[in-house]
């Protein structure tokens, strides 16, 4: 899979955190971070999704995750605003590759990312949180498009 090497600012964003086997806490998480921003009539840039963990060394039942959209600066969390959080994604050096899903399969890309980014001579992985950023809304047609972020560091 191509990827490239960029320089990424920090978002502050605004969602929910959730815990637990992504393939579920995702789906719910973005279902109550629409009717959130429908109900409180908030207006973001980017819909993302934030995991912290590694799938192959946490319990599914363990995995986090934050559903969320980035945010301005002078944002505050409206009243009525239950289980909402505010937090930042950190600025750095990712990895980022663009990525077609149209099966729900979000974890294949992923996967092919992180085989194309241990390949890779020159850059290697942070352990810091990765984040997808959605494109375009796929829940009515079935097709995501996505651009995916994984931190990295020089090798050399």
């Amino acid at each position: 899979m191509e990827f490239k090497i960029q320089q990424v600012p920090e978002r502050k964003v605004a969602g929910f955190h959730m815990v637990g086997p992504w393939e579920k806490t995702v789906h719910q998480g973005f279902e109550q971070l629409a009717l959130w921003v429908k109900s409180q009539k908030i207006t973001g840039s980017e819909w993302l999704a934030v995991y912290y963990d590694n799938p192959d060394e946490v319990p599914a039942e363990k995995l986090r995750c934050d559903t969320v959209l980035s945010v301005p600066e002078d944002f505050v969390v409206p009243e009525n605003s239950e289980g909402v959080i505010t937090t930042r994604i950190e600025a750095g050096l990712y990895a980022v590759a663009r990525a077609r899903v149209d099966d729900n399969d979000f974890a294949k890309p992923w996967n092919q990312f992180f085989n194309s980014l241990a390949a890779d001579e020159s850059y290697q992985l942070t352990g810091k949180p990765c984040f997808e950023h959605y494109l375009n809304d796929g829940s009515e047609s079935g097709v995501w498009d996505i651009d995916m972020y994984v931190p990295v560091a020089d090798k050399r």
